[in-house]
């Protein structure tokens, strides 16, 4: 059965320059210079310098009042237009793409041979038969960037018998597979790491005993050798520690990625980091400021404005005029809002920011990260009034210039640790303990998470081994047995 009631509801909805706004909020200052030169280049209603007395906004529609006693004489005037038919500015632009397109992506300009490109060239100088020159071609376009063959060569004969048509063995492409391990940098078309080494090793002079232990080691031991059991690798090629360590030299000069030597290095998207804030210390205090010396002054532009204001005085409006007063009023409020999203987001990196600084000031003053105090977003969020997810997105993708370095904003959040005192320490200054003391540990017998959780006991943090374990991890520090040396 269908019936009709009235229903109440609460809704938080966000406007399309509230989305632009939090958009604008993420975006570090190397991107915000670039998303206010298109603007300006988009909108001719903005333009660059100091903001000059404009007209305001209240003047127009105090100017559209005047001409209320003639509505009836004229067929259309500007308020029908202005006030009635206003077109929000975001439904009269395009966006026939979605978000998966990459039209707007940065394509990097490459110089020189590809890596692909330097096999194939040193392929065709090879004496091959018409065969073998296809089979060549299909390997070597398998072999990924680092320099390794990732496709097992039964697979490959299955391959080319239905996308080439193409009748061939594994042993037809093992033997093509050799020449192309032949070629330069030593180790390519590998198929494992092992396999990698090999080749490498095998191009070195055989005649130094180091090399054939290094050959010896990889070829029988490798097992062993990725798990640092030395003394098995001692006992059984009967060798002194010595020269197993000059053996392990030798390995440790091969290079596990062999494509990694020919990669293209102008064909690259990595960005310079450049800080978003500025802080300066002096006799006087803090000084903080926003990196804005190549963010220009923005301001509407007079013509535009002027244009608007004689089109209010115009009382000989008709309806052919419609487009263009609609034009000017949107290019002039879209103008004013972008203005005001850029004070705004000033405004609030720059609140977020001193927060941060009130909240760890000990530490800014000489960069010692045992004085970094425990800090979550909610604690800034608090402190300003702002939202969590704001300052979330202030503290991603930016950085600070101090007098002791360039840092994100990420690194002064961690979270926070009880000694048995009772108080409480940043998680940074136990892992900052952790790393000094695997630095100074002895390289033959190096500390476990048990010793290291003994060592944080007895200095007074309260902590369990698997935290510890986590903290190692987090440093990128491998465990014990993977760190111990001869």
């Amino acid at each position: 059965m269908l019936k009709q009631r009235l229903q109440q509801k609460l809704l938080q909805k966000l406007s399309p320059q509230q989305i632009q706004m939090i958009k604008l909020l993420e975006v570090p200052t190397l991107q915000i210079e670039q998303r206010i030169k298109n603007e300006l280049e988009e909108n001719p209603a903005l333009e660059e310098g100091a903001e000059e007395d404009e007209i305001p906004s209240e003047t127009e529609e105090d100017q559209f009042e005047e001409n209320d006693k003639d509505k009836d004489q004229e067929e259309f005037t500007i308020d029908d237009y202005i006030e009635e038919d206003e077109i929000p500015d975001y439904r009269l632009q395009e966006k026939n793409y979605s978000k998966d397109d990459d039209k707007r992506t940065e394509i990097p300009f490459s110089v020189g041979f590809s890596f692909h490109e330097h096999l194939e060239s040193q392929l065709g100088l090879r004496d091959l038969t018409e065969k073998q020159k296809i089979l060549g071609e299909y390997i070597l376009g398998n072999i990924d960037e680092d320099g390794y063959l990732r496709r097992e060569l039964s697979n490959i004969v299955d391959d080319l018998a239905f996308l080439q048509n193409v009748e061939t063995t594994e042993i037809e492409l093992e033997e093509v597979l050799m020449i192309i391990q032949d070629l330069e940098p030593a180790g390519v078309g590998a198929r494992t790491l092992r396999e990698c080494l090999l080749l490498q090793i095998d191009k070195r002079d055989n005649s130094l005993p180091s090399t054939m232990i290094a050959h010896s080691i990889l070829d029988s031991y490798f097992e062993e050798f990725t798990k640092r059991h030395y003394d098995k690798i001692i006992f059984k090629l009967d060798i002194t520690e010595d020269e197993l360590k000059g053996a392990i030299d030798e390995i440790l000069r091969l290079n596990p990625k062999p494509g990694g030597v020919y990669s293209d290095p102008f064909n690259k998207t990595s960005q310079p980091i450049i800080p978003d804030f500025i802080l300066e210390l002096s006799e006087d205090g803090f000084d903080l400021h926003l990196n804005s010396k190549n963010l220009p002054e923005l301001r509407l532009s007079a013509a535009y404005s002027e244009m608007l204001h004689s089109y209010s005085k115009d009382k000989s409006q008709k309806k052919e005029m419609k487009d263009a007063v609609l034009f000017v009023k949107q290019k002039i409020d879209s103008a004013r809002w972008f203005i005001d999203a850029i004070k705004q987001r000033q405004n609030t990196l720059l609140l977020t920011m001193n927060a941060i600084l009130e909240y760890q000031q000990e530490y800014f003053i000489d960069g010692d990260e045992t004085k970094l105090k425990p800090m979550i977003l909610k604690d800034v969020a608090e402190m300003t009034g702002l939202d969590i997810s704001t300052v979330s997105r202030v503290a991603n993708s930016k950085f600070i210039q101090t007098h002791f370095g360039i840092f994100p904003l990420k690194f002064f959040f961690s979270e926070g640790l009880q000694t048995d005192s009772g108080e409480e320490v940043s998680t940074r200054e136990i892992k900052r303990i952790l790393q000094d003391c695997i630095e100074n540990e002895q390289k033959r017998k190096p500390l476990t998470d048990e010793s290291l959780t003994d060592i944080l006991q007895e200095k007074g943090y309260q902590i369990a081994r698997r935290t510890v374990a986590k903290y190692r991890e987090q440093l990128n520090i491998p465990v014990a047995r993977l760190r111990r040396e001869i």
